[in-house]
């Protein structure tokens, strides 16, 4: 895969074809693009977690038993969230993206932030035929509060190029279609998978006659 420099980036953008095109909108500055990334803006939707008592967080936990108790908060444009050492957010991008079949992206820390102390997204990768905005994980690594506001850059992304257009891309069946704000982890939606891994692992070691 080849990282897209800014020209190449401002062309990816403006391609006549909209299945195309590379959508990253609304871009509030030309400044955002970078020479080679595109800057992201912190949205104003985030969810809390709070881990019920007694339990621990199992991702392969049925849907009827809860894993966490979650809070929706907006941060509404030009309001702040403070964000205390060691709390972990769900945040979402303020950007609506979405990457066409030859392309692929991956979100980075901006190194401003991490400076301070902010972990965001370090290992988000955008496949092929994503579309919606991206949600955040933001954790504090340093050892005070921090201040984050809405509409601010806050992550990067890189966009590669493809050397063959994918011939499944993620609009055919991923598990965070089209989102419009931050969603949750959903490793329940493997849970059959686990289940056969489990019924795997009772056949291995079954004592031998």
């Amino acid at each position: 895969m080849t990282v897209l420099g800014h020209g190449q980036l401002i062309e990816a953008l403006a391609r006549p074809t909209s299945k195309k095109r590379l959508i990253v909108t609304p871009l509030l500055s030309d400044t955002q693009i970078g020479p080679a990334s595109i800057d992201l803006r912190l949205g104003t939707d985030f969810i809390e977690m709070h881990r019920l008592e007694r339990r621990t967080l199992d991702p392969m936990s049925k849907p009827d038993e809860p894993r966490v108790r979650e809070e929706r908060v907006v941060v509404p444009l030009g309001e702040e969230l403070i964000l205390h050492p060691g709390q972990f957010i769900l945040g979402v991008t303020f950007e609506y993206l979405r990457m066409p079949s030859d392309l692929a992206g991956q979100v980075l820390n901006r190194s401003s932030w991490a400076r301070m102390g902010l972990l965001v997204a370090t290992a988000v990768f955008v496949q092929p035929g994503y579309s919606g905005t991206l949600t955040l994980e933001l954790v504090n690594m340093g050892t005070v509060p921090m201040t984050l506001r809405p509409g601010l850059r806050i992550a990067q992304l890189i966009v590669f190029a493809l050397s063959v257009e994918t011939d499944q891309p993620y609009s055919s069946g991923g598990k965070y279609s089209a989102p419009l704000g931050p969603q949750s982890s959903r490793l329940g939606a493997e849970l059959r998978e686990w289940e056969r891994i489990k019924q795997l692992g009772q056949s291995l070691h079954r004592p031998l006659p």
